[in-house]
């Protein structure tokens, strides 16, 4: 076995998750992830963790689902499996990046709604998500696989603590602030030009660990939940939604709601997001990249949403832990981040004040 894989799965249990003698935990495992999984599980042993593990597989879920009637139930069993769980880690990396992508729109909607009760009680769990690098990512990444193995480590395996305190000094602008405004141009016009107001919203200083109210490893973002979205926003940097590619995604935000929608490629995908439930046309997510490790789009967002010069935003579901004690934040069975590349032409503003220009945050000089 790869060293680096034993030093992931430390890094996971150890510095993400924060796993303690005696925590109950479930461990979702990727048909690709069976090494990466044998090291989490010899680790939580040495910590003295109890291990239920489950086989998450995108080709058995597509075969379930297409031979499905639509009328799905709620799945008490594996409720009371989270509901009882301290920690749930979820290693990715299947065989195939697409296996889901013949399964219609309104099957993918209707399985997603009835599954909110076991997301809710999922991400009341410390739980943490990352991927062990797989021919699969690695092909949708363009990258040949000791090369994607040598790009998923340097972003995994670094120094948390020091990131965590440079993205200190966004949250804390972010904490402080009333209204973000968005600016990229593109032939010297304005190309997207949106307006939030995170006015008493909390931001999470996205630093790999639940510490941090982080739940992705690797991570590398600062975000918080935006509402009074105003504005027309392009997402140029490609991706792969619902086993879909999609790219050049433009949205055009009143009153905080999606009304129109255009995508170069992929409108379908976009159109079945939207057309989840009320809340997936509204935004619960404003992320800012700033993990500079990450340094090339791989069509895989756990990676791409956290790359320097890249600002995401999510439609569906807010995290609580951007929102005041006992308010709701925007809700929805969905959600669904898309980027923009910031790195020239771009101005982003908190209270009329610009914090990052071109890539580059003025606490950088």
């Amino acid at each position: 076995m790869d060293e680096r894989v034993r030093e992931h799965a430390e890094v996971l249990v150890d510095w993400s998750a924060r796993v303690e003698p005696g925590d109950d935990v479930v461990v979702g495992v990727a048909e690709g992830a069976h090494e990466l999984a044998v090291a989490v599980v010899e680790k939580l042993g040495d910590v003295g963790a109890n291990v239920v593990t489950t086989y998450d597989s995108a080709e058995a879920s597509r075969a379930y689902l297409r031979a499905h009637d639509g009328d799905f139930g709620a799945g008490d069993h594996e409720l009371a499996l989270y509901e009882h769980a301290d920690v749930v880690l979820r290693l990715g990396g299947g065989r195939n990046t697409t296996a889901l992508a013949d399964v219609d729109g309104d099957t993918r909607g209707a399985y997603s709604r009835a599954r909110t009760d076991l997301r809710e009680a999922r991400m009341a769990t410390d739980w943490v998500s990352t991927v062990h690098p797989t021919r699969s990512l690695a092909q949708q990444a363009g990258m040949a696989l000791e090369e994607y193995r040598e790009f998923v480590y340097d972003a995994v395996l670094r120094d948390w603590e020091a990131l965590a305190e440079r993205m200190a000094e966004m949250k804390a602008i972010l904490d402080e602030g009333s209204e973000v405004r968005l600016v990229t141009e593109r032939d010297g016009r304005p190309d997207t030009d949106v307006t939030m107001s995170v006015d008493g919203r909390t931001a999470v200083n996205s630093a790999a660990s639940v510490a941090y109210d982080s739940h992705n490893l690797p991570s590398g973002e600062v975000f918080t939940a935006p509402y009074g979205t105003e504005g027309e926003v392009f997402f140029d940097v490609p991706m792969t939604i619902n086993s879909t590619r999609v790219r050049g995604v433009r949205l055009t935000f009143e009153d905080g709601e999606v009304v129109d929608y255009a995508a170069e490629q992929g409108a379908a995908a976009v159109e079945d997001v939207l057309g989840t439930d009320a809340g997936a046309r509204r935004l619960g997510e404003l992320g800012i990249g700033m993990n500079r490790g990450i340094d090339r789009v791989t069509d895989n967002i756990l990676f791409d949403e956290k790359m320097g010069d890249t600002v995401h935003m999510a439609l569906g579901r807010a995290y609580d832990a951007n929102l005041p004690e006992g308010e709701s934040g925007n809700d929805s069975a969905v959600h669904v981040d898309m980027i923009t590349d910031v790195s020239a032409d771009s101005r982003l503003e908190v209270d009329g004040e610009v914090v990052q220009r071109d890539g580059t945050f003025r606490f950088e000089g």
